[in-house]
């Protein structure tokens, strides 16, 4: 925030969209793993252990994205073609058509806890401000269903860490793919490191090899359009922070 006050009148832009594509693969992923049961067949594969066993499928689950922004659209495109009911909870719903954003459903904030209920799967990629902060305690973890796969790709501070820990342990969530840590890099001490239902992503999961090719086609988009004295794409809202 320093920056901004340091140079007024200087319009900033974001690289909104550019991580889309791979977040949304990333997201797709940790409900496989968990629900395909990847992390049990590579236990019995280090111990060479045969037991068979039956996995759950995608086809027919609940899925909510709190945060439909860019990256939540593909996330929830991409999840309709595994035959996912796709919920959605955004700050405006204001003429926002559901269906234009691959969604079957649209919640506002007020009706978050409504949405969890029905979260077998969730992901948060909503963006950190004032009222996000902690947005998803112990009581918002204990509102999804019992067996639900917990997904955050958006900001660590979104969610009370020690409450989704003693959720986990107690075994009322199936398991967590977390990219993003209230503090990073993650802590060697922390307890999420060795929880056998927990998935962690050292904040790469947006970074693709074609990550500095699409920033770069994305910043030379802007400059044209600067020169030309067209509007910006991705304008960053001070009043909004981001």
């Amino acid at each position: 925030m320093a920056s901004f006050q340091s140079m007024p009148g200087t319009v900033f832009t974001t690289a909104s969209g550019v991580h889309a594509r791979p977040l949304a693969e990333f997201c797709i992923m940790m409900m496989l793993a968990f629900h395909k049961k990847l992390l049990q067949s590579l236990r019995d594969q280090r111990v060479r252990r045969w037991d068979r066993f039956a996995a759950d499928e995608l086809d027919g689950q609940t899925l909510v994205i709190v945060g439909v922004g860019r990256i939540g659209r593909e996330i929830a495109r991409l999840a309709k073609a595994f035959g996912m009911r796709v919920v959605g909870v955004k700050r405006s719903t204001v003429g926002v058509n559901p269906g234009d954003l691959h969604l079957d459903a649209l919640y506002g904030p007020d009706d978050l806890h409504n949405a969890l209920a029905e979260a077998q799967n969730l992901v948060l990629i909503a963006p950190h401000t004032p009222e996000t902060d902690r947005m998803i305690g112990a009581r918002e973890l204990w509102l999804l269903p019992k067996g639900a796969v917990f997904i955050n790709i958006g900001r660590g501070a979104l969610v009370d860490e020690p409450a989704l820990i003693e959720t986990l342990r107690s075994g009322h969530l199936l398991g967590a793919g977390l990219d993003v840590f209230a503090a990073e890099p993650l802590p060697p001490d922390n307890p999420l490191w060795g929880m056998e239902n927990v998935i962690v992503c050292a904040h790469s999961a947006s970074t693709a090899y074609r990550e500095n090719e699409r920033i770069t086609d994305l910043f030379c988009r802007n400059l044209r359009r600067y020169l030309d004295g067209e509007p910006l794409l991705n304008r960053f809202d001070h009043a909004l922070g981001f």
